[in-house]
């Protein structure tokens, strides 16, 4: 890199100087997802609200830093991942045509689309940062990780100090789950395994041992309950990956021997629920209805998708009404699938456009070259999948799944541009000092 690539020498260190900001950014993006009021209509306000003001900071720090002599310029790979996205996103916006509620699909959209903005601009930081200062090379699983568990520690506090509202009492009131009115306990136990995932790829690093180790217990602890099974078995395959992939035969032993312990009170307490005596059915009935979800799907797809197949009905509606029930289902807002939630509110064409999606993605993660950047991606996505199936998932109503998988695209997409043209020269030697 040559000196007409170097940004002033009041910028030096600036890298390391604004790490920090961006934990606290995305860990305030982060809480921001929470169900902060009892009032529905305050909560959608502060919702949105802070995620309007994290949007904000980010591009007060980028053009900050364009400011200070940072020349903004990108170039983009495997950009069919990111057309697809858009290309969904746009059809979502287009619902709005035929949506059973404008109000809700309006929101929904308009969310989606500042949280792409704001994915676009934190890579952007990032990007640029690392062109700049690679001594300081910045890895998104650092910003990740204790990000997060900033979020989990509000949890694991609020347990001890409010549980009526950080604990959700479920099978009758005999089984306590984190999340409270806060949170989905699925979704929680997604952030957690996640987290572990990011922790993981630290370590790989070399990075401080005692810190990442400690996150990984928190996280493990917050993991446990959320009483999340979705979540549970999303973390066991991340933790195989790593021992697999391992080259300490001790740490496969003992990870093997801890595992074999551990798995029957997991079982028990977790997946069979035990304990849990006036739910009216058995822990394993529970599993393999996947807690009365298979017949909710087979409703959906045979009383209400046919009504709407082709375009459905409207960005995240699932039916003309709020509520969509079948003739011997429960009630409920969304489908607690993400695949069926696209089948049922943009229809056909939509979910061949998030097949597509998803296809170019995969392909564009198998052509990365970076093998940490790849392994990262690849565990990071394993618990945001898994959760996909039973919750609201990457594309479903706006949740953590979907800042985190756009922030994925992104870090295939975006690489930096050494190639600057003309009017970035001509900014380049106006904003830097060279002789």
């Amino acid at each position: 890199m040559g000196l007409q690539n170097q940004p002033t020498l009041e910028t030096l260190n600036i890298s390391r100087k604004i790490f920090p900001w961006l934990v606290a950014i995305l860990f305030l993006r982060l809480v921001g997802f929470s169900t902060i009021s009892d009032s529905a209509a305050i909560a959608k306000v502060l919702k949105t609200g802070i995620g309007l003001a994290m949007t904000t900071l980010i591009l007060f720090i980028f053009f900050r830093l364009i400011k200070k002599g940072f020349i903004p310029s990108f170039r983009y790979q495997h950009v069919l991942a990111i057309l697809l996205y858009s290309l969904y996103l746009s059809l979502g916006l287009l619902s709005l045509v035929w949506t059973s509620d404008v109000a809700v699909s309006a929101l929904q959209i308009t969310r989606d689309i500042e949280m792409l903005v704001f994915s676009f601009f934190f890579i952007y930081i990032i990007v640029m940062l690392n062109h700049y200062y690679p001594q300081h090379y910045i890895r998104i699983s650092a910003i990740i990780a204790p990000a997060i568990i900033l979020n989990l520690s509000i949890f694991l506090i609020g347990n001890i100090v409010a549980p009526d509202i950080f604990i959700r009492k479920t099978h009758g009131g005999e089984v306590s789950r984190l999340g409270g009115q806060m949170m989905n306990p699925n979704e929680l136990g997604m952030l957690c395994g996640v987290a572990i995932a990011c922790c993981f790829a630290e370590l790989k690093q070399k990075a401080n041992l005692v810190w990442n180790v400690i996150m990984i217990l928190i996280a493990l602890y917050a993991l446990f309950i959320t009483g999340s099974r979705s979540s549970m078995i999303g973390f066991f395959l991340v933790a195989m990956y790593y021992v697999i992939i391992s080259k300490s035969y001790t740490l496969k032993a003992t990870v093997v021997a801890v595992g074999i312990l551990v798995m029957p009170i997991v079982v028990n307490v977790i997946f069979l629920k035990e304990g849990a005596k006036t739910s009216g059915t058995s822990g394993a009935e529970e599993v393999l209805s996947m807690t009365g979800r298979l017949p909710f799907w087979e409703a959906l797809l045979t009383e209400g998708l046919p009504n709407e197949p082709l375009l459905g009905f409207g960005f995240m509606r699932i039916n003309y009404t709020t509520y969509f029930q079948g003739a011997h289902t429960y009630p409920a807002a969304m489908t607690h699938n993400t695949f069926i939630q696209v089948l049922m509110n943009l229809g056909f064409i939509g979910f061949l456009v998030v097949l597509l999606q998803m296809s170019f993605m995969i392909r564009a993660i198998i052509k990365v070259e970076d093998k940490v950047q790849k392994e990262l991606i690849f565990t990071m996505l394993i618990p945001i999948l898994i959760n996909s199936f039973t919750e609201f998932g990457i594309w479903g109503e706006v949740n953590y799944s979907i800042l985190l998988y756009q922030l994925i695209i992104l870090t295939i997409v975006i690489r930096y541009n050494n190639r600057f043209n003309v009017l970035q020269k001509i900014i380049q030697r106006k904003k830097l000092n060279i002789q």
